[in-house]
């Protein structure tokens, strides 16, 4: 098992929230996001194409045959830092009925961006790309939270594609840097690509009820604090500030404040019911390329 903590060093926002979950159930999410950011790293590197394709290469095939052969590939490699994050993971989903075919599709949606230059089409193109490359986590996060509940599994698909909308519009100058466009680079399309992942935070909501209470606020708050990078993208207005504005994240007075907020979230989510899924237009066109009922 690798000591390094790649939610702490990493994923500030997601750090802040898993100090309200249970500590073995935050060390578990730390191997989730450990798995995927070896992928993400190996993709985002400034290395030749061709290099980084081969690397991605080497890592699907000692994921591929540690899962084959239950581990004992990956305990013959043991001081690799990545067999090591591999072969957590692969415990990591058997322990939490975790379908292989979820992971596949996380690392086909990273493996996508190892094109020469990535250009998404149409809506369908984003919302696939989005399931594929946090979609998938929201579901896996949910497995690990020991969520049963389906319309809160669809609910955990929602909330990762939120993030990764989120993502996209606020990366949109250092993606282009990169010959990535997943949205056009204009500050119409990045309100729509907000206004996009509003509808699917609004979906989430209701589904938290279904996870175990003493889960529950920690997911409130990842979905708040998140959320709230978008709102701080539409406050820039336009093209010209938001690219003067740099990186936006939100800083820890702001996730300090989030998190009072979320108190009031977790009261509301208590007095409300469970509303059903109000994204399935959405999952539909999704469906035309990934049977979302097979993952669930």
């Amino acid at each position: 098992m690798t000591n390094k903590n790649y939610l702490s060093l990493f994923a500030k926002s997601f750090n802040w929230a898993g100090f309200f979950l249970p500590k073995n159930v935050y060390h578990d999410c730390s191997k989730l996001y450990a798995f995927c950011r070896v992928l993400d790293d190996l993709v985002d590197k400034k290395n030749d194409v061709e290099l980084k394709i081969e690397r991605f290469n080497e890592i699907k095939n000692i994921f591929e045959k540690t899962y084959e052969l239950d581990n004992k590939y990956s305990k013959a490699l043991a001081q690799n830092e990545h067999v090591m994050i591999i072969n957590d993971m692969i415990i990591l989903a058997d322990k939490n009925n975790i379908k292989r075919i979820i992971l596949d599709d996380l690392i086909e949606g990273v493996g996508s961006d190892l094109n020469q230059k990535v250009y998404l089409r149409s809506i369908k193109d984003l919302l696939v790309y989005s399931y594929k490359v946090a979609g998938t986590v929201g579901l896996m996060m949910a497995k690990i939270l020991k969520v049963k509940d389906t319309r809160s599994l669809k609910g955990a698909i929602d909330l990762g594609i939120a993030m990764q909308l989120t993502n996209i519009a606020r990366d949109v100058i250092e993606d282009q840097k990169m010959n990535r466009q997943y949205i056009k680079p204009d500050f119409e399309n990045i309100e729509a690509t907000l206004k996009l992942a509003d509808m699917f935070y609004e979906s989430s909501f209701s589904s938290i009820k279904k996870i175990p209470f003493k889960y529950r606020f920690a997911i409130i708050v990842a979905r708040r604090v998140y959320r709230q990078i978008g709102r701080k993208i539409i406050q820039k207005k336009n093209m010209q500030n938001y690219e003067k504005s740099g990186k936006i994240y939100v800083n820890n007075f702001e996730k300090i404040y989030q998190t009072i907020l979320s108190l009031f979230d977790l009261i509301m989510l208590f007095l409300k019911n469970v509303e059903s899924h109000q994204r399935i237009k959405e999952h539909e066109i999704i469906r035309e390329e990934v049977n979302l009922d097979e993952r669930i």
